[in-house]
């Protein structure tokens, strides 16, 4: 009998619980919410999203775009409960976040190789096992994975932002618009003109922020900044990242804003708007301040307030095989093959996170039926991603020694054989990723 565990009911969790369950296997999915929560989550649903409710791109045109199209291809279980749950959000794909988790949730429990059990796991199980708990890994597990792989393990904080409800926005400031007019206009704009902008950045500057751990240096993704430090990192940087004004008319004055702050609709019923880009961690107080000085936000209530936690994840270049799988040398005593997953193998994003989950819940369900498990060809996105985790990449993505957090990008992937223009890579590299994952797939029939 083919049997899988897997450990965490997050996005990668969930994703490898299918794949595995689909591919003949028995699974048993361990999750530990609602017995125990972590500082993060709100809920005991699977799959609960916690830092926004975006998958980002949804057109074919972008490295996100790209992972989409191969996970669909593999058949993903989380996009289509994406699809069904999506509310209005320009060119990305954003979900309601509590009918997505339940969705998902709903699929697994009623899936007849799957079982889904409430409880913290302190030990690493027995047999084919997956480990998707995230950066969010309690103490006691987190500690056994230390020791079986010989080390600490690597960090960064990540931040969440803040929402506030929809009914508080000013609508004769705030105006309904996406960018150059491209989709449905999805997203309330708060404009702001130059002085606005000046004292909105000296209010962050200025404002107090929770304390962190004296004795952990401040390792911050660099995809992911707090908007505090953006503004602390120059006058326009902030106007030049998430406060962009490009593409967006201000109806009251016919011109493009100085800068703008963007909310994007969070639920179906359009009641909360989280602040795109807005990762913050100012204390409470001071998040109502600050927040409240922007354009439309004046009364604003906030719903959700932003916060900052820690993300643990492994030296996967040197643990690691490109299949996910724990390298041999560093399971001494285990007889059955360990497979890691998530954003804990050194991706970052929601549906990075996914896709690795989708690789090992594969993997894992193919060794347990004595198959060789499966390396994703290096043209693909997920090869990408997984080639660089294990240090196979191709490309010279981070200097020796270090190991940074990685979103999907097109240089995850080999170089072209030929010349061509730079605006034109991203479509052929589309078309090779896509026939490479198609002719493996066709080979597998």
């Amino acid at each position: 009998m083919s049997e899988v565990v897997v450990v965490g009911g997050g996005l990668a969790g969930s994703e490898a619980a299918w794949q595995a369950a689909e591919a003949g296997a028995d699974v048993t999915l361990y999750e530990m919410r609602p017995v125990r929560s972590t500082p993060a989550h709100q809920t005991g649903f699977l799959a609960e999203l916690v830092c926004s409710n975006s998958f980002k791109g949804k057109s074919l045109t972008s490295a996100h775009g790209l992972l989409k199209a191969e996970m669909r291809r593999l058949g993903s279980v989380l996009l289509p409960c994406a699809d069904e749950t999506a509310v209005p959000a320009g060119e990305a794909l954003a979900v309601d976040v509590p009918r997505f988790a339940e969705l998902v949730t709903r699929k697994l429990e009623s899936h007849p190789r799957v079982t889904v059990r409430r409880e913290e796991v302190t030990e690493l199980p027995r047999g084919t096992c997956v480990i998707a708990t995230g950066p969010l890994t309690s103490d006691a597990l987190s500690a056994r994975i230390a020791e079986l792989a010989g080390g600490d393990h690597l960090y960064f904080y990540d931040a969440i932002a803040p929402s506030v409800a929809a009914e508080s926005i000013d609508r004769e400031v705030a105006f309904l618009e996406s960018r150059w007019g491209k989709g449905e206009a999805a997203y309330l704009n708060c404009p702001m003109d130059e002085a606005e902008y000046t004292a909105f950045r000296e209010a962050l500057l200025g404002a107090e922020l929770v304390a962190m751990k004296d004795f952990e240096p401040m390792h911050l993704f660099e995809g992911c900044l707090p908007i505090e430090e953006l503004a602390r990192r120059g006058e326009l940087t902030m106007a030049y990242g998430p406060l962009k004004p490009v593409g967006l008319t201000d109806p009251r004055t016919g011109r493009r804003p100085f800068a703008v702050v963007q909310l994007r609709q969070e639920n179906v019923e359009g009641s909360v708007f989280s602040l795109v880009g807005f990762q913050t961690r100012l204390r409470y107080p001071e998040q109502k301040r600050v927040f409240r000085l922007i354009p439309g936000l004046e009364g604003a209530e906030i719903a959700r307030y932003g916060q900052m936690h820690r993300n643990t994840y492994l030296d996967s270049p040197r643990l690691l095989e490109p299949t996910l799988r724990l390298k041999s040398e560093h399971a001494p005593g285990r007889d059955s093959p360990l497979f890691f997953a998530g954003q804990m193998v050194g991706v970052e994003g929601y549906l990075e996170s996914a896709a690795m989950g989708l690789l090992a819940g594969r993997n894992a369900a193919g060794v347990s039926q004595g198959q060789e498990p499966l390396t994703l060809p290096e043209e693909t996105m997920m090869g990408g991603l997984a080639r660089y985790v294990c240090g196979l990449s191709s490309q010279e993505l981070y200097p020796k020694g270090k190991f940074p957090p990685m979103n999907s990008n097109f240089g995850l992937l080999p170089p072209l054989e030929s010349r061509t223009h730079k605006k034109d890579r991203p479509a052929l590299q589309i078309e090779r990723a896509l026939q490479a994952l198609d002719g493996m797939i066709a080979g597998d029939r």
